[in-house]
């Protein structure tokens, strides 16, 4: 297994998939118990909802389980909401705080350098070359960060989320016009609700590549899993119907930043 699948497109956006992949290791799943075995937190279908929305985009994904390790968290293992509830780089637990090792079994610090070094380095070495060649390429690079979690999660935050979860890190990793343009198509979605830098505001990849000064932004998108999914429980299936009308809001975030770039570029 590559821990890391390219898709190069001549256009200056790059979509990133931390979490979509579902691979992993033999010896680590025997390691996980029956819940950790669910893959319970996985960005379930998030790449088949942009597959082929943005003629020219480049794909970043990362074919591993975020149960592995985290593609999305600090590599020094630093949390990203320090003071608030969150899994860690190899997380320990799931989203509603149940234990995902059996007994004894788990990841020791030997593990996570082995870890780091073998799917999460090549994950990022994989989108910094990415970003660098269409920056080359175009002046500038868009990297728009995919993910999905469920609406409803009590151990992380309150209440229901937002269905559009847009985060620039409080607008220090893309111009500020680029997340207003995101909002403002999301907020256009009348079937839909959204925020700009509420609970989720980018995360470790959107924080460490965002450099608006030198023409590269990033962008997080965190859908709810309740827009696209029959049901936010095993077996995690795609709704068509929910999945077409999404995608037709997703296209258009995704040209509005494409566009709006190319005009701040000129």
């Amino acid at each position: 297994m590559t821990p890391v699948t390219v898709t190069r497109g001549d256009g200056p956006l790059v979509l990133g998939f931390p979490h979509v992949g579902t691979h992993v290791p033999e010896a680590i799943r025997d390691r996980l118990n029956a819940e950790g075995r669910l893959l319970r937190d996985t960005d379930w279908h998030v790449d088949t909802l942009y597959d082929g929305l943005i003629p020219g985009a480049t794909t970043v994904r990362a074919n591993f389980h975020r149960y592995v390790i985290d593609a999305n968290r600090d590599p020094s293992g630093a949390s990203l909401y320090p003071g608030q509830t969150t899994t860690g780089l190899v997380p320990l637990i799931t989203f509603d705080n149940v234990p995902i090792w059996r007994e004894g079994m788990e990841p020791a610090p030997e593990d996570v350098a082995e870890r780091l070094a073998a799917f999460h380095a090549p994950y990022h070495a994989a989108l910094s070359e990415e970003l660098a060649r269409v920056k080359a390429r175009h002046g500038f690079a868009i990297l728009y960060d995919c993910h999905s979690i469920r609406s409803v999660v009590p151990w992380l935050f309150p209440g229901t989320l937002p269905d559009f979860n847009i985060g620039t890190n409080d607008g220090a990793s893309c111009a500020p016009a680029l997340a207003q343009a995101v909002h403002h198509v999301a907020s256009c979605a009348s079937a839909y609700t959204s925020v700009l830098n509420g609970r989720f505001k980018g995360g470790w990849t959107t924080r460490h590549y965002g450099r608006p000064a030198d023409h590269v932004h990033a962008i997080q998108m965190e859908l709810t899993q309740s827009s696209h999914l029959t049901t936010e429980a095993p077996p995690f299936a795609l709704d068509p119907a929910k999945a077409q009308r999404l995608r037709r809001w997703l296209q258009e975030i995704l040209e509005a930043l494409i566009d709006l770039s190319e005009e701040m570029t000129r």
